[in-house]
C-alpha cells in the first residue's frame, strides 16, 4: 500500500542528495519516477535538483497553481502504452507546498496507489512552520528526520540560522532563497548564542 512520506531536516543535511539517490535506485530497476522541486529554488539553475556534493538533475517544478494530480495522471496515462506506471513521486523543497498541494498528494497516494516522498525544511529561521511542513506533519503517513550536526558544536541541528552579510538576523520575510552564506544549521543553544568569533563566515571585527 502506498504512503505519503515526509522527510525533514534543517539546511545542509543532504535532502537533495537523498532525492537524487532514491530516483537513481528506482530507475536502476527500470521503474518510472517523477521528481519535482519548487519554482522558487533558483540558487543554481531553475528546474534542477542540485546537491552540494555536485550532483544535479533537471526536474519538473511546482508553483502555487500546480495540479499534481493532473500531472501524475497524464504521466500514468502515457506510460500505459508500454504497460508501465509510475512507481513513485519525489518532491524536493517540500516546505513550499501549499495546503492544496498536500491534499493532492494524499489523493495520489490513496486513490492512485503511488508512493509520494517529500523532502523539505520543517521550521523557518524564526522557528515557525512553513505551510508545506505544517500540512505534511498533519497528513503524512510517515514522518522521518534527516539529521545533521550544528555548525558551531557537535549537537544535533534542529534550527536554521539566517545570516545577512555574515551577521545573524531573526526578523524578516519567511522566504529568502539562499545557501551557506545565508543559512546555517544550528542547535537550539547556538541559535540563540552563535559562536560568531569561531566561525569563518562571520566578519573578524565583531566583538
Amino acid at each position: 500500500m502506498a504512503q505519503l512520506y515526509y522527510r525533514y531536516s534543517t539546511m545542509n543535511a543532504g535532502k537533495s542528495l537523498e532525492v537524487l539517490k532514491i530516483a537513481n535506485n528506482y530507475e536502476e530497476q527500470n521503474k518510472e519516477v517523477l521528481i519535482f522541486t519548487s519554482a522558487l529554488e533558483n540558487r543554481y539553475k531553475k528546474g534542477y535538483v542540485y546537491s552540494r556534493v555536485g550532483l544535479s538533475r533537471k526536474v519538473l517544478t511546482f508553483e502555487d497553481n500546480t495540479d499534481f494530480t493532473m500531472i501524475v495522471q497524464e504521466k500514468n496515462d502515457s506510460l500505459k502504452e508500454d504497460s508501465k506506471k509510475l512507481s513513485a513521486i519525489l518532491i524536493d523543497e517540500g516546505q513550499f507546498l501549499t495546503f492544496k498541494h498536500v491534499m493532492q498528494l494524499t489523493q495520489i497516494v490513496d486513490y492512485m496507489d503511488i508512493p509520494v516522498i517529500v523532502y523539505g525544511l520543517k521550521n523557518d529561521f524564526q522557528n515557525n512552520l512553513f505551510e508545506g511542513s505544517l500540512n505534511l506533519l498533519l497528513y503524512a503517513d510517515k514522518i522521518e528526520e534527516i539529521k545533521t550536526v550544528c555548525w558551531f558544536c557537535n549537537k544535533k541541528a534542529t534550527m536554521t540560522l539566517r545570516l545577512n552579510d555574515g551577521i545573524p538576523v531573526y526578523t524578516g520575510s519567511q522566504i529568502k532563497i539562499g545557501g551557506n552564506q545565508d543559512y546555517l544549521p544550528v542547535c537550539r543553544k547556538c541559535y540563540a548564542n552563535p559562536s560568531i568569533k569561531d566561525n569563518p563566515l562571520f566578519p573578524k571585527d565583531i566583538n
